[in-house]
C-alpha cells in the first residue's frame, strides 16, 4: 500500500474540509495527476477527451485511486463495480458554482434571490447535466451531500467551502426527483444528524424528512390575479382555509392540491369572497401545528401533492378572480433534528442564549434577525412565494412575539436591547426591510400583520416610522365584539362600550377584522357556540353579528366553517361538517354570508373608504338600553352612502327614528332577519322615505341588522 499523506486519509475518513485541494486534476511537479475516491470500485481509469486512457492505481482499499495523464485536459472516469463498467463525470474537475459577485452579495446579506443560488439546482456545467448543491454552514468542519445518487455515502461527495461558509458541489448525473440531505461534521468534530436542505423546493412526506431536487425554473407560472385586488379602496373579503380539513374524501383522506383546485376556488367565488388565505403551506413535520412550525420554508407541503400541483391550485384561484394570501411564519421554527436548529453544530439560525432563542409558549426556536445571513434567508423566502408561485399577499404570523424581547417571558427571563429596552431592534429592522422589498419588487402584492398589541404604525410606511405592512389584523375589535355578543341580551347594555370602543382607533391602521382559526379552537367554542340563548336566538345573534362585521369599517376575514355556522370547534384531522347544510338553519347562515359578501363588493360605500375616517359617521351610539347602534358608511361619490342599523336585542322596535345624510327614498338592500336566512321576516317592505328633517322611521327586526342606501 502506498504511503499516504494526511490529506489522503482525510478524504478516506470523510473529514476533508476542501476536497478540491486533493481530488480531481492537479499539477504535481510538472505531472498531471488525477485522484478519485470511489468506494466499491475495483478498477478506475481516466479517459481524456483526446482518447487517452490512463489507469489509476488503487492506493487504498477504501477506494482511493491515483494516476497521471499526458497533460491537463477534460476527462471522465471509467470505473468497474463488480461486473459492471460505467463512465462517470468527476465532480472535482468542475469550476465553482457561486461567482465572486454572488459571494459579495451573500456576504452583505443583499442576495434577495437567494433561492436562485442556494439549495439544489439542476444545471449544465461544461456540457454536463447534473445538480449544483449549495448550503450555508459556516462553522462546520466538513459538509457532504448524500442522496439517491451516491448510496447515501457521506465519503462520496464532500463539498468545498467558499466565502463566509457557503459549501458547494456540482454532482454530475444527479437529477430532479433525487432525494438528498447534508451530512455535517460540526466545529468540535461531532457528527450531526443528517440535515434537510433549508432551501429545498420539495420534501418527502412526513415522517420521512429528505429533501427532493426540483427544477423550479420549470414550474408553471400561475396567471396573475386582478392587479388592483389588494388596494385599500377595493373590497377585501378573505376566506381563511386549512387545506387539510376544508373537505376530505370519504375515507377521511386529504384532497390533493389538484382536487382542491377543482372545488375550493369555485366555492369561494360563489360565496362572494375576494381572497383566499391558506394556513401555512410550507413543509412541516407535525400535522397538529397546522403548518405554523415549518422546517421547509421554500417547499409546499408534500401532503397534498407536488410543487406543480400547488401551482395549479394558485392558478385556479386566480382564474376565478381570487387573490391568494399565505400565512408566513418568520417568527420561529421547531427544533426537529433534521431542521434548522443547531444546523452546523452551532446556533446558526437561532440565538444561542435560550432567553433570546427559545420560545417558551411553543417550545420552538427563534430566528436571530441580527445575523445577516438569517435575515437574508427569510426576506428571500418572502419574495420566493410571490415570484415563483404568484402569491398575492403574505399574512405574517405572530408579529408581536417578534417585536418584543420579553414576549411571554417572566421577569429576568429575557435580555434587553442595547438601549435597555424591550423592543427587538433587529426584528423591527427585518420586518421593515422585508416590507420594503416586497412592495418594491411586487407593488401589486401586500402584507398583513397578525399583531395583537398597541404597537404604533404597523401598517404605515417605513419612511414615516412605520413597520411598512399593508394591513394589520384588528385583534382588539375581535376580542371586544365577541365578548359583547357572548353576553345575554339583557346584560348587553352594561357592555355597550365594547362595540363603540373599536371606532376610537379603527382608522389608526389599515385594519382587517379577523374571525380566524384561532377563535374556533382550544376550548373557545365555534362562533355559533359562543352565542347565548335558545336555538332561534343563537342563529339570530350570529346573523346580526356577521352583518355587524360586514357593515363595520375594515376588511373582512372569515375562517372556513364559520360561513356554515359549524357547531363544533375546528378539528384539523377531519372535514368541515358540510352535512349541516341539509338543515335550513345552517344553509341560511351560508346564504347570509354569500349575500353579505356580494353586498360588500357591490356597495362602494362599504369598502372604498374602509381605512379612512372620512368613510364613517356614527348616527346612534347612546341607545344602550335597547342594544341598538347605527352608522353611515361613505364612498367617494357623494351619493355612495349606506346606513347600517344593528339591533342586538330580541325585541322588535317600531317607529325607530334615524337621521340620515340625504333626503328622499332609502332602499332596504339587506335585512339579516329575512326568512331567506332563517329569520322572522320583520322589516321595512323594501324602502323607507326620509322625512323633511332627513329622518327615517324604521322597523328594527329582532337581533338583526338592516342596510339602507339612497335611491339613485
Amino acid at each position: 500500500m502506498t504511503h499516504l499523506s494526511p490529506e489522503a486519509f482525510a478524504i478516506i475518513e470523510g473529514r476533508h474540509a476542501d476536497p478540491f485541494r486533493y481530488l480531481g486534476q492537479h499539477d504535481v511537479d510538472g505531472r498531471t495527476v488525477i485522484r478519485a475516491f470511489l468506494p466499491e470500485a475495483s478498477r478506475v481509469e481516466a479517459v481524456g477527451d483526446n482518447g487517452e486512457v490512463a489507469p489509476l492505481a488503487r492506493i487504498h482499499d477504501a477506494g482511493l485511486f491515483t494516476g497521471t495523464m499526458s497533460g491537463p485536459q477534460r476527462y471522465r472516469l471509467r470505473a468497474t463495480f463488480g461486473d459492471h463498467v460505467t463512465d462517470l463525470e468527476d465532480p472535482y474537475r468542475f469550476l465553482p458554482i457561486l461567482t465572486d459577485f454572488d459571494l459579495h452579495l451573500l456576504g452583505e446579506g443583499n442576495h434577495e434571490r437567494l433561492y436562485d443560488k442556494l439549495g439544489a439546482h439542476p444545471m449544465v456545467l461544461d456540457g454536463v447535466d447534473g445538480v449544483g448543491f449549495v448550503v450555508l454552514a459556516p462553522n462546520a468542519r466538513r459538509v457532504s451531500v448524500v442522496g439517491d445518487f451516491n448510496f447515501w455515502n457521506a465519503r462520496r461527495h464532500p463539498m468545498r467551502v467558499r466565502g463566509n461558509g457557503y459549501w458547494e458541489l456540482f454532482i454530475p448525473r444527479a437529477k430532479a426527483g433525487d432525494h438528498y440531505k447534508f451530512d455535517i461534521i460540526g466545529p468540535q468534530g461531532e457528527h450531526l444528524p443528517l440535515k434537510s436542505d433549508p432551501m429545498a423546493f420539495a420534501a418527502e412526506m412526513r415522517p420521512k424528512t429528505a429533501s427532493i431536487v426540483v427544477d423550479e425554473t420549470r414550474l408553471p407560472r400561475p396567471r396573475p390575479a386582478p392587479s388592483d385586488i389588494n388596494k385599500l379602496d377595493r373590497p377585501v373579503s378573505i376566506y381563511e382555509v386549512h387545506l387539510g380539513s376544508w373537505r376530505r374524501k370519504d375515507n377521511n383522506q386529504w384532497l390533493t392540491y389538484r382536487e382542491l383546485a377543482e372545488q375550493l376556488p369555485a366555492y369561494a367565488r360563489d360565496m362572494g369572497f375576494t381572497h383566499i388565505e391558506f394556513l401555512p403551506v410550507s413543509e412541516h413535520p407535525f400535522d397538529g401545528s397546522w403548518g405554523y412550525q415549518p422546517t421547509g420554508l421554500f417547499a409546499p407541503t408534500s401532503r397534498f401533492g407536488s410543487p406543480e400541483d400547488f401551482c395549479a391550485l394558485v392558478d385556479a384561484c386566480h382564474r376565478e378572480g381570487l387573490a391568494v394570501w399565505l400565512d408566513w411564519v418568520p417568527g420561529h421554527f421547531p427544533d426537529d433534528p433534521h431542521g434548522l436548529g443547531h444546523f452546523d453544530g452551532t446556533a446558526l439560525y437561532e440565538h444561542a442564549n435560550p432567553m433570546q432563542g427559545r420560545h417558551l409558549d411553543w417550545g420552538t426556536l427563534i430566528y436571530n434577525y441580527g445575523r445577516t445571513e438569517v435575515a437574508n434567508f427569510l426576506r428571500s423566502n418572502a419574495l420566493f412565494w410571490l415570484e415563483r408561485y404568484g402569491i398575492d399577499g403574505l399574512r405574517v404570523d405572530a408579529v408581536a412575539s417578534m417585536l418584543y424581547l420579553d414576549y411571554s417571558r417572566p421577569s429576568g427571563g429575557w435580555i434587553p436591547n442595547k438601549y435597555g429596552g424591550r423592543e427587538n431592534l433587529e426584528a423591527i429592522e427585518f420586518l421593515r426591510r422585508t416590507n420594503i422589498e416586497v412592495f418594491g419588487h411586487f407593488p401589486q402584492a401586500t402584507t398583513a400583520a397578525e399583531e395583537s398589541t398597541a404597537w404604533p404604525q404597523v401598517s404605515r410606511p417605513v419612511d414615516i416610522g412605520g413597520l411598512g405592512f399593508g394591513y394589520k389584523w384588528n385583534m382588539g375589535w375581535m376580542h371586544d365584539t365577541l365578548r359583547y355578543v357572548g353576553k345575554d341580551p339583557i346584560h348587553r347594555k352594561y357592555h355597550h362600550g365594547e362595540i363603540l370602543f373599536g371606532l376610537h382607533y379603527a382608522f389608526s391602521e389599515n385594519f382587517i377584522l379577523p374571525l380566524s382559526h384561532d377563535e374556533v379552537v382550544h376550548g373557545k367554542r365555534s362562533i355559533l357556540g359562543r352565542m347565548p340563548g335558545d336555538d332561534w336566538q343563537r342563529f339570530a345573534n350570529l346573523r346580526a353579528y356577521y352583518s355587524f362585521m360586514f357593515g363595520h369599517p375594515g376588511k373582512k376575514l372569515l375562517f372556513m366553517g364559520c360561513e356554515i355556522a359549524q357547531e363544533r370547534e375546528w378539528n384539523h384531522d377531519s372535514s368541515l361538517d358540510w352535512h349541516l347544510l341539509g338543515d335550513a338553519k345552517y344553509a341560511g347562515i351560508q346564504a347570509l354570508i354569500r349575500d353579505l359578501n356580494h353586498l360588500y363588493r357591490n356597495q362602494p360605500a362599504l369598502h372604498e373608504r374602509d381605512c379612512e375616517p372620512e368613510g364613517f359617521d356614527w348616527l346612534i351610539t347612546e341607545d344602550a338600553d335597547r342594544n341598538v347602534f347605527a352608522w353611515v358608511r361613505k364612498g367617494f361619490d357623494e351619493r355612495a352612502r349606506c346606513v347600517v342599523v344593528v339591533n342586538f336585542s330580541p325585541n322588535v322596535y317600531y317607529n325607530y327614528r334615524v337621521r340620515v345624510p340625504l333626503g328622499g327614498t332609502w332602499r332596504e338592500v339587506f335585512n339579516s332577519d329575512s326568512s331567506h336566512y332563517g329569520g322572522s321576516n320583520v322589516g321595512n317592505v323594501g324602502q323607507v322615505h326620509a322625512s323633511e328633517d332627513q329622518q327615517l322611521n324604521l322597523i328594527l327586526p329582532p337581533m338583526a341588522a338592516v342596510f339602507l342606501v339612497p335611491e339613485a
